[in-house]
């Protein structure tokens, strides 16, 4: 068997990561192709997943997202047809991937764990054999997007449970940034502000890193705009073990979503500012009590964070989500 998937974003290389493990235990070809936007190609690289970098992001005005899904399609059309024909393609959200292996009639999977991401949704789902979703998002708020019963594959918990399982965390990275692990850590995630479902300033986000200013603050901005106002705090230069990093800080403070799971799975407090619609999985990890919504910069604590009882970590088998990406082939 012969799979194709498409990384379009820097979360996508750890969510697939476990899955191309997984196929190519099972004897399939992996061929991997990756947009140049945020960590994307520098955490590959990390990871040591080979791939072949096909276009970039155009921007967040809606009409260069139209213009870049059309120009990487094409890009992914023309080096496809160059490649043995390929029996699968999936991606965490590609739009691109979905457009170019619908054209080709090549089987096609697509992920996502937040469900308001309207446009994005509306391509992959009625383009896709197979819409794989965590089992926390009722299937109704699916079904204006074309992601009908029949292709919907729906897993328990947090994708975050299952490309994690196998992960323990790397003391390293505090070196390679310079922290002192005796003293406390926060890890920072900007807004997407590129994303069409976040297009608005986040106050709050901005009481936050005045609040954590003159800590032990990293801060990982998502593009080169962002990093630009981020002076006094430490911002890496380069594709990071953010996991590992993670796993070790006091406290996490996240406008986006992924990062925010990771430490609910690896059992770091955390604070969400994300000021858009909250997804099914987020409104469940709030109500638990597993993830709080951070209304007041003010509310926030830097202090060592206590793992003394902590509960097990939840690791699930990625090869759940193999078997749901590869439905279209049965």
């Amino acid at each position: 068997m012969r799979v194709w998937i498409d990384f379009t974003n820097s979360p996508h290389v750890l969510v697939l990561r476990p899955v191309i493990d997984a196929l190519r235990a099972r004897g399939a070809t992996v061929e991997v192709t990756v947009r140049d936007f945020a960590q994307t190609i520098g955490l590959s690289e990390r990871l040591g997943i080979e791939h072949t970098v096909i276009g970039h992001h155009r921007g967040e005005k809606l009409a260069a997202k139209a213009v870049g899904l059309a120009d990487r399609s094409t890009a992914l059309l023309r080096w496809a047809r160059k490649r043995p024909r390929f029996d699968l393609a999936l991606g965490h959200g590609s739009n691109d991937i979905s457009v170019a292996a619908a054209i080709l009639r090549i089987p096609r999977s697509t992920m996502f764990d937040y469900e308001w991401a309207t446009v994005q949704h509306t391509i992959n789902c009625r383009l896709g054999n197979a819409v794989v979703v965590p089992d926390a998002i009722p299937p109704e708020r699916l079904q204006r997007y074309g992601a009908t019963a029949k292709k919907l594959q729906r897993y328990p918990g947090l994708k975050e449970e299952y490309y994690l399982a196998d992960f323990e965390p790397d003391p390293a990275v505090l070196t390679e940034l310079g922290l002192d692990a005796a003293q406390p850590i926060a890890v920072v995630r900007t807004p997407p502000v590129v994303s069409l479902y976040h297009r608005f300033e986040n106050d709050v986000f901005a009481g936050v890193l005045d609040r954590l200013r003159g800590t032990q603050t990293v801060v990982l901005p998502r593009v080169e705009s962002q990093r630009k106002e981020l002076g006094g705090f430490i911002v890496p230069e380069q594709a990071i073990d953010a996991p590992s990093l993670i796993a070790l800080a006091d406290l996490v403070v996240s406008a986006g979503g992924t990062m925010n799971r990771e430490a609910v799975a690896l059992g770091t407090p955390v604070w969400t500012t994300f000021e858009g619609r909250l997804g099914a999985v987020d409104e469940q990890l709030i109500a638990a009590g597993r993830m709080r919504k951070l209304e007041d910069a003010s509310a926030l604590e830097l202090v060592k964070h206590d793992r003394t009882g902590e509960a097990a970590r939840i690791r699930r088998d990625p090869g759940v989500l193999v078997d749901m990406l590869c439905a279209p082939l049965r």
